[in-house]
């Protein structure tokens, strides 16, 4: 058997396909995916096993009447017959620090530390369309569900930085002291308990700004009090930081929260202080003309025109909104009135005739969504970032991640104090 001669993607995805046998653990190739990135920095050895075993079954499913030992599936990992594909975000060769990216979505957490010289050890998400996106741009499938021992297991030790854009769930402490055990149930307890097992260094969560009065300020005083002295981490106060104050024309504040392992020694820390470039929402705006579907039929923008007029004459604020050139957009959302809430116009249409399922005619004013690009952008994703997904995954994958250049800001912070940058 010729192991020189590469085994294209499609083929091998194609056959992983068809085996019952593979597909039967969903963190199949999650193992062989972090096993093929940490080759070389001893992280490998938490994944070998498990990714040999991989290895071999799509190597018997792919040539039956050959004999598939052992040997010649770490050959066959020599020679690069897994590595099909280039990827726009491979790996950092010369890490700084290494960190764990969970409830990754589609790798804004990733992408930031990888800018400052960081090296994923492991991921998790378990939304099968933005692991497809994770794939595409990082060469990696994230592992599936965090709550599982199954996934737990695979999580090497020794990282630095421990990464969670973890969702928030309500937390039941009524009547009780409102520490580790009262996480219970919630996915910031999986949080904990990884935190809790391997130590790190440094972490860093991120969450919604409406984390802050949950509950009365109950569930962040039960995440705090469980940091601090459950885990035995210092945490300076949680801040509220816009993604608009560090480079992108986006308002969208969102709750952080960094700690330090106590025996570090770290009794302050700053947040980054906001640039004082500001973005108008020009320098993101697609610079071609857009397909027709982005644009609203006239049927659908008059229905839009009725419901902000009905709520104002309640006195409401709702209601669609229409970002100007050199104004900033709202914070992108899912659901809800999420992408009415960033409308554009954009003038440069020539060709009106529908390209989608609408009613109606496309409206005569210009106005259209913004497209899954502008959204990338509004989140500081470059434009060499892949977006494999149909328009309605990436809206909601770009929606429910993180600000990148934020992110990063805040990380350079962390890593100073930890002897990294």
């Amino acid at each position: 058997m010729d192991f020189k001669e590469k085994i294209l993607l499609e083929e091998i995805e194609k056959k992983w396909g068809k085996s019952k046998r593979i597909q039967s653990n969903e963190n199949r190739e999650a193992v062989l995916s972090h096993y093929l990135n940490n080759s070389k920095n001893g992280v490998s050895k938490f994944y070998k096993e498990d990714a040999i075993e991989y290895a071999k079954d799509i190597l018997e499913f792919s040539y039956p009447n050959e004999k598939i030992t052992n040997l010649v599936v770490e050959e066959a990992i020599q020679y690069g017959v897994f590595n099909t594909f280039e990827i726009p975000f491979p790996h950092t060769l010369s890490p700084k620090f290494k960190f764990i990216d969970l409830f990754a979505g589609i790798g804004g957490f990733r992408l930031a530390m990888q800018n400052v010289g960081g090296k994923c050890v492991f991921t998790s998400e378990w939304d099968k369309e933005a692991k497809r996106t994770y794939k595409a741009n990082f060469g990696e499938t994230p592992f599936g569900d965090i709550t599982k021992e199954e996934t737990k297991r695979y999580i090497p030790d020794g990282f630095d930085l421990l990464c969670a854009g973890f969702p928030c769930q309500a937390f039941s402490i009524a009547g009780r002291r409102g520490g580790f055990e009262d996480t219970r149930g919630t996915l910031f307890f999986d949080v904990a308990e990884i935190i809790k097992r391997k130590q790190p260094k440094a972490i860093f969560l991120e969450n919604v700004k409406g984390l802050r009065n949950h509950n009365g300020g109950k569930t962040l005083a039960t995440i705090l009090n469980v940091l601090r002295n459950d885990l035995g981490y210092f945490v300076p106060e949680p801040e509220i930081i816009n993604a608009k104050d560090f480079g992108v024309p986006q308002n969208r504040e969102r709750i952080y929260i960094v700690g330090f392992r106590n025996d570090l020694g770290i009794e302050k820390f700053e947040y980054p202080k906001p640039t004082k470039m500001k973005i108008p929402f020009s320098e993101v705006k697609e610079k071609n003309v857009v397909p027709t579907k982005y644009y609203l039929s006239k049927q659908y923008l008059q229905t839009l025109y009725n419901h902000k007029a009905r709520h104002e004459s309640k006195g409401n604020g709702f209601g669609f909104a229409i970002i100007p050139d050199d104004g900033v957009s709202n914070a992108i959302v899912v659901g809800g009135m999420g992408r009415e809430r960033n409308l554009v116009i954009d003038n440069r249409i020539t060709d009106f005739t529908p390209t989608t399922h609408i009613k109606g005619e496309v409206n005569r004013e210009g106005i259209r969504k913004m497209t899954p690009r502008e959204w990338a952008r509004l989140q500081g994703f470059p434009d060499n970032y892949l977006i494999p997904v149909a328009d309605a995954s990436a809206y909601k994958q770009f929606g429910n991640s993180v600000a990148v250049p934020a992110i990063q800001a805040t990380a350079i912070e962390i890593l100073k104090l930890i002897g990294i940058q």
